[in-house]
């Protein structure tokens, strides 16, 4: 079946598609129909009973697939991996599960987890899935301050935590930080389970903490708990724009029968194959994409500790896929462009057999053409861009590699996903011509799996993504559909820059100045102008050994911009600066970066990376006349 019959199905009927596609769950009561018109946005499956825990875990041991790897754990930084199977992660999850019940934890209550890239992160999730418990995954490493506004929000009767977590060359101090945060925090939570590593061992608060196995020994293992289909799976925060940070919530049903549709459809992985998404359990891939995607489909997923460069080298995701038969691996465009940045020719990538890889997906930011095509080259294999949001937990827009692989067309995440009636707005939330650059958004309903609505803040739910567009979902990003129906993101609505009233994409800019052979990564933003409201402003890295002058570099992207785009883009200036400021999810800090070069006053993002960078970049904008009144 082709993509467009698949898609076409959908629109025709799409409560017989979503219902097809909940066979493919063990329910222990399954839904009386798919779509309840109910809470703010509607809801999936909502009178269904079903565990996830037991659809990710105990169901592949009932089959017989019991000694098949689940997690795979490779952490060059301890020069370590492991492997669990699938009969181990049910025992370990199943006992860790009756230990949190013997302390208290029953369905419905919240665990906040705050862990680095172990099997024991997966396996704290799982086990909260198991009892019915909310989980709510913190990046590990977050401020205190970060941690405890979460705590207050969520309310957990329990935090799970780690000793430390580790970077290249240095401990991360995780129980000074909990310390801290629960301090910080109105809410107590009940107690704290801490997983020791043996690179630093915590000092445990009596009362209050109990060591990971310790608090194990001699529990009953805890069975799979049936939950409604509405009943959340989890809650996971995410930045919001007034500081207050955003709970979102994903249902339980919605997110099983997303999930396991995904994995086969869009990553072409089944039962047994090796799935890697390089991400971090913190975000919204390691939810959807490092845990329950791949084990609710029954493949093996990997738990990496290391960075794309560094921990040794470039070649470090090669090794990976090489040594564990990796068949699709997802990553994020701008760990590429490290990898680029650091083995331009690709040297690194010929000491690796790659036989088992068959594509590679890239999501977080928007991939610029010049990236794909030096994979593509590097690799020779199929490179997929998809976009999706911490939101709506799956792709929206993807190429759908598992039923068929479509043309590519460098700079679209290709074509949107069932379920997703995607359009482009005029301010007045008219749709536009193909072509015409406009807001970015998905009639109502959404599919399984996205957000139902934000934790405990139902009227900011409304306010942040129903109200601008009625019967729309606002993703807050800006781009166009061209004539094929190939979907083009161009910059977050906040991104989309006005010069002498011409709305200009900064991706597009980026675009442009990505493809100089000496540029490894680069960015625009919109700085204020007197005459012209705003005018552009690029940064450049440079690649390594790169011997052109830099002021030649800047005069060779400031034409090229003019060639490509036009005059009306009054690109004239560019800055080269060693790094650029991101999120530890790899998100570049434009906004915070025009803030800086206006000389307005910023609050210092939450997830960023480095601190250090931003001064870095205030200097430079300094010294170019930026960022003083």
């Amino acid at each position: 079946m082709a993509y467009k019959d698949v898609y076409e199905s959908w629109k025709a009927s799409p409560e017989d598609f979503w219902m097809q596609a909940a066979g493919g769950i063990d329910w222990i009561k399954p839904p009386s129909k798919a779509f309840f018109d109910q809470g703010p946005a509607g809801e999936w499956f909502a009178d269904a009973m079903v565990n996830t825990c037991w659809n990710a875990v105990d169901r592949h041991v009932e089959a017989g697939r019991g000694d098949q790897l689940a997690i795979i754990h490779d952490s060059p930084i301890t020069h370590s991996y492991r492997g669990i199977t699938y009969r181990e992660l049910r025992d370990r999850v199943a006992s860790l599960a009756g230990a949190l019940r013997a302390k208290g934890i029953e369905k419905g209550d919240r665990v906040i987890i705050y862990m680095p890239m172990i099997p024991e992160a997966l396996e704290a999730m799982l086990a909260c899935a198991r009892l019915g418990a909310i989980h709510s995954v913190v990046f590990g490493g977050f401020a205190a301050n970060e941690l405890a506004v979460r705590i207050d929000d969520a309310k957990p009767k329990a935090l799970i935590a780690a000793s430390c977590g580790l970077e290249p060359g240095r401990v991360v101090h995780y129980k000074p930080l909990l310390d801290k945060a629960i301090d910080l925090a109105a809410h107590k939570p009940d107690f704290c389970v801490v997983f020791q590593r043996e690179q630093e061992v915590a000092e445990l608060i009596e009362g209050r903490d109990v060591a990971w196995h310790s608090f194990q020994y001699g529990v009953e293992p805890a069975e799979c708990v049936p939950v409604e289909g509405n009943h959340p799976a989890y809650v996971l925060y995410t930045s919001g724009t007034t500081g207050q940070p955003k709970g979102v919530v994903r249902h339980t049903a919605g997110q099983l029968v997303a999930l396991n549709w995904t994995m086969p459809n869009i990553y072409g992985i089944n039962a047994g194959d090796v799935f890697w998404a390089a991400s971090d359990v913190g975000w919204v891939v390691g939810h959807s994409y490092i845990c329950y995607g791949p084990l609710i489909a029954g493949a093996t997923t990997i738990v990496f500790e290391g960075k794309p460069v560094g921990t040794p080298d470039a070649g470090t995701y090669w090794r990976v896929c090489q040594n564990h038969k990796v068949k699709s691996f997802f990553t994020a465009p701008t760990a590429i462009r490290a990898v680029k940045r650091e083995d331009p020719n690709g040297e690194l990538i010929k000491d690796y057999n790659l036989r088992n890889l068959q594509a590679i997906f890239l999501a977080g930011e928007r991939a610029d053409p010049d990236t794909i095509q030096w994979l593509e080259d590097k690799l020779k294999l199929p490179v997929i861009d998809h976009w999706w949001q911490t939101e709506t937990g799956w792709a929206i827009a993807a190429n759908p590699f598992g039923i068929e692989l479509m043309p590519v067309k460098k700079g679209s995440p290709s074509v949107p996903m069932p379920g997703h009636d995607v359009q482009v707005l005029d301010e007045g939330g008219n749709p536009v011509e193909a072509g015409v650059l406009g807001a970015i958004a998905i009639k109502m309903p959404l599919p399984p799996g996205t957000l139902p609505t934000l934790w405990n803040a139902e009227d900011r739910f409304k306010k942040s993504y129903l109200s601008h567009f009625p019967g729309y979902y606002e993703t807050g990003d800006a781009g166009y559909i061209d004539e094929d129906g190939y979907l083009y993101i161009m910059a977050r609505t906040d991104d989309v820059i006005n010069v002498a009233g011409h709305r200009l994409s900064t991706g597009a800019m980026e675009e442009v100045l990505s493809s100089h052979p000496a540029v490894a990564e680069c960015a625009v933003i919109g700085v204020a102008d007197t005459l012209k409201g705003q005018m552009p402003l690029g940064f450049l890295c440079l690649k390594k050994g790169v011997e052109t002058p830099e002021d030649q570099v800047i005069k060779e992207v400031v034409k090229m911009v003019r060639d490509r785009i036009g005059p009306v883009a009054a690109f004239k200036s560019a800055l080269v600066v060693d790094r650029l400021p991101k999120t530890r999810s790899g998100k570049i800090l434009r906004a915070t970066m025009a803030k800086i070069a206006d000389g307005e006053e910023f609050k210092m993002p939450a997830t960023i990376d480095d601190p250090v960078i931003l001064d870095e970049i205030a200097g430079v904008l300094k010294g170019a006349g930026y960022g003083t009144d």
